[in-house]
């Protein structure tokens, strides 16, 4: 079931009780077309892809390499990260709005401590087998919740162009493919329930990433982070 198209609360709030609360309380994820409509969605389009060809995407960093290993080897993208009220953002500021009522709401039917987001991940895959390997974006309890991804890819083939992302659901005996189709929204859990991957892409790829917060774990894990701190800074001392 698309949302229309301009997006208002009573039609976020239905979607939520009817498509997003039961697909996270059964599956661990949810996918949603029809977000934004052609006007907006396209407008945001157009935006990420002058960020592109303007050169402000670089290459995304891997929070923990192994020795040896290139970073291409393990993500092929090229990101910037945006919170909205930059120049020229004003239709990735609009999609933002959407999603943060739709994971507010549902935070709320869910009981879930959701308290804020990252910025917002415009990322580029170009092409040319560039994709990300199987991981888990919340493997160490950091805080993030619900990974949203919103995609922007007109026309897309995935016979031809590949970058599926796949759901690896922890202790499932299947795996979901989920096509990077334009105006496109994914949810899904975070944490080691839903190991993910970009698959090999072999044309030009957008997307944009946000990350919520569950509160109470985001300050068990900034408490964890200050301990650590603390004690580096006394054992140099020493």
């Amino acid at each position: 079931m698309p949302l229309a198209e301009p997006v208002s609360d009573v039609d976020i709030e239905r979607i939520v009780a009817q498509r997003v609360v039961p697909a996270l309380s059964a599956q661990g994820f949810c996918w949603l077309d029809g977000v934004l409509g052609d006007v907006t969605g396209g407008a945001v389009l157009e935006q990420v892809r002058r960020m592109h060809l303007s050169g402000a995407l670089k290459g995304g960093q891997l929070m923990r390499a192994a020795p040896g290993v290139k970073r291409s080897a393990v993500r092929g993208d090229r990101i910037a990260w945006v919170c909205g009220a930059e120049r020229g953002c004003d239709a990735i500021n609009a999609l933002l709005v959407v999603i943060d009522k739709l994971v507010m709401s549902a935070a709320r039917t869910l009981d879930r401590p959701i308290s804020h987001r990252s910025k917002a991940m415009v990322a580029c895959y170009p092409g040319g087998g560039a994709g990300y390997v199987k991981h888990v974006d919340n493997p160490n309890s950091d805080g993030r919740c619900l990974t949203c991804i919103y995609y922007l890819n007109k026309d897309w083939n995935t016979k031809e162009h590949g970058g599926l992302l796949r759901i690896f659901p922890e202790g499932k005996p299947y795996v979901c493919d989920i096509e990077p189709l334009f105006d496109r929204l994914l949810l899904f859990w975070s944490d080691r329930r839903n190991p993910h991957e970009v698959q090999p892409s072999y044309a030009t790829r957008y997307a944009i990433t946000a990350w919520y917060f569950d509160s109470e774990e985001r300050a068990e894990a900034k408490r964890r982070c200050r301990e650590r701190s603390d004690s580096e800074n006394s054992n140099s001392s020493e």
